[in-house]
């Protein structure tokens, strides 16, 4: 006889432990803010990158444009994943956001070419630049840049598309902090070969940044199991449970950015030990290891797991 317990992230919490709400944070109102912000200084930094032969506005420009379809992509994919499930999207589209995720560290790494591109061009033949206007542009990309990050703040820790926007607009800060220092040196050096050198800086720092976002963010859409959930410890702790005597098809993905789901199969030589105690064990999983979704089923006797190992079914699908 097969049982199952579920840990539902729909709807409310009741007292049998059903029900995790994981709706994705709504950050609409900073994702707009966001984009306005950054569209307008995007105009102003390529007008003037253009108007002054400035590289490295140029670049910077380019890449906080990059960053406004990656706010835009975030904003799209959080929106969606609030969306409530259908018939045949039965959990929603609480994935979009992976995929945004995943387009951005996508569109940054083609931003990345473009400027790489351009720099190299423009350290082998420099043009002249006017430092002041560099510094002058670039610091109010870094007012710009701060503001939108701190709007992302509060969700960085729980989403990694929100996070993506933080690190991104933090960055950014950086970046055009490093612009203006590079601004000063041309004012007073004259060395115009700085400007497609901070050019090839902010390739670097964006690569270095985004390197991070695509591999978290393809992991999460290939079913790896989510950062800071350890399945080795969470298959520790279901088989210490009591009347446990071994665990087998553990599987834990992610949910969206923001949730995970897991199944398992609990071996209870003792009996079936009641829906209640199921329930329990799901409502454990939410609040031990942020595990929203728990499908676990029952088996008194280790037969399956037995025939699972004679049909050849490695530990890469087991867990035993």
């Amino acid at each position: 006889m097969h049982s199952h317990a579920h840990s539902h992230p729909l709807g409310g919490h009741d007292h049998h432990g059903h029900g995790h709400s994981h709706a994705p944070p709504d950050f609409g109102r900073a994702f707009a803010i966001g984009v306005v912000l950054n569209l307008a200084y995007v105009g102003i930094e390529a007008f003037a990158g253009l108007w002054y032969d400035s590289m490295a506005l140029l670049a910077d420009a380019g890449h906080n444009l990059s960053d406004v379809a990656g706010l835009l992509i975030a904003w799209g994919g959080l929106t969606l994943a609030r969306r409530a499930p259908s018939a045949r999207y039965t959990w929603g589209l609480t994935r979009s956001p992976i995929l945004a995720a995943l387009a951005n560290a996508l569109i940054l790494f083609a931003a990345c070419g473009g400027i790489i591109f351009e720099s190299v061009h423009r350290l082998a033949d420099p043009l002249p630049v006017s430092g002041t206007v560099v510094m002058l542009v670039a610091a109010v990309g870094v007012f710009v840049n701060t503001g939108t990050a701190l709007l992302f703040m509060r969700g960085r820790k729980g989403d990694v598309n929100v996070r993506g926007a933080y690190l991104h607009m933090l960055a950014d800060a950086g970046v055009s902090a490093a612009v203006v220092l590079g601004g000063l040196v041309i004012r007073q050096t004259g060395w115009t070969w700085v400007d497609p050198v901070l050019g090839l800086a902010v390739a670097a720092v964006i690569l270095r940044g985004t390197w991070g976002l695509l591999r978290e963010s393809l992991a999460l859409a290939l079913d790896a199991v989510p950062p800071g959930i350890e399945p080795g410890a969470v298959n520790d702790w279901l088989t210490g449970l009591d009347g446990v005597a071994a665990v087998h098809d553990l599987h834990i993905w992610p949910q969206g950015t923001t949730g995970a789901v897991l199944t398992a199969h609990l071996v209870m030589p003792k009996g079936h030990p009641g829906d209640e105690a199921l329930a329990n064990i799901a409502h454990a999983l939410h609040h031990r290891f942020h595990i929203g979704h728990a499908t676990l089923q029952v088996e008194t006797g280790a037969e399956h797991c037995r025939q699972a190992l004679a049909e050849g079914f490695g530990p890469e699908g087991h867990q035993h």
